[in-house]
């Protein structure tokens, strides 16, 4: 069991390079990461710093623009996000007393613009993502702007199993959930674990 009261005393000590501290909390797809960010939050805006969660899915490319590319069965892999826009983003919180942003809507299968705010009495952002810690072209720069990171490492066979379920719930059937599953997050997840950055925190 991890202790969630211990990272977040780590975290909150944590020196910051700009405006606010930047949290990066990486993973493989199912790995958790969403539930893990908010519960951090949530102890540390209750431990008196205004703490937010922002995931990286916001910046997933449209699917018109995914079927153009003819990338629209590998979504959710590095190069079907907009990871420049991303960066930018990034740079903004750090420096900014205002911040709008995308949220991904599993349900509509779309990025809503500007869904989400970091505003000025914002002290903490926990950034959530599967390539947040990814060695590859333009992800690499996120390093520079973490203030501390976290991976979380889960077993292939588990997150083979939430994903299942993950797609089980969004109505599709057993086979097809198994191909999305197989042929596109797990993927992902082996390409993560190849192609890694050193965190500050690793999460078993």
């Amino acid at each position: 069991m991890r202790d969630l009261d211990a990272i977040c005393t780590t975290l909150l000590a944590a020196p910051r390079k700009g405006r606010r501290r930047l949290v990066a909390l990486a993973g493989a797809p199912a790995s958790g990461k969403s539930t893990l960010a908010q519960d951090l939050a949530d102890r540390m805006t209750a431990a008196g710093c205004d703490t937010r969660v922002l995931p990286m899915d916001g910046f997933h490319l449209g699917n018109t623009q995914l079927h153009a590319q003819g990338n629209f069965a590998q979504k959710g892999a590095p190069q079907t996000f907009d990871v420049r826009g991303f960066l930018m983003l990034v740079a903004r919180i750090q420096t900014e007393d205002e911040v709008f942003y995308p949220i991904f809507d599993r349900t509509l299968d779309a990025a809503i613009a500007a869904e989400g705010r970091v505003d000025k009495v914002c002290d903490t952002v926990i950034v959530e993502g599967n390539y947040l810690l990814f060695d590859a072209q333009d992800w690499r720069d996120l390093v520079a702007f973490w203030d501390i990171s976290l991976r979380l490492k889960v077993s292939r066979d588990i997150l083979q199993q939430r994903l299942l379920e993950r797609w089980l719930g969004q109505g599709l059937s057993p086979a097809a959930a198994l191909i999305r599953a197989q042929g596109n997050d797990l993927v992902n997840a082996d390409l993560i674990a190849k192609l890694p950055l050193k965190a500050d925190i690793l999460l078993d």
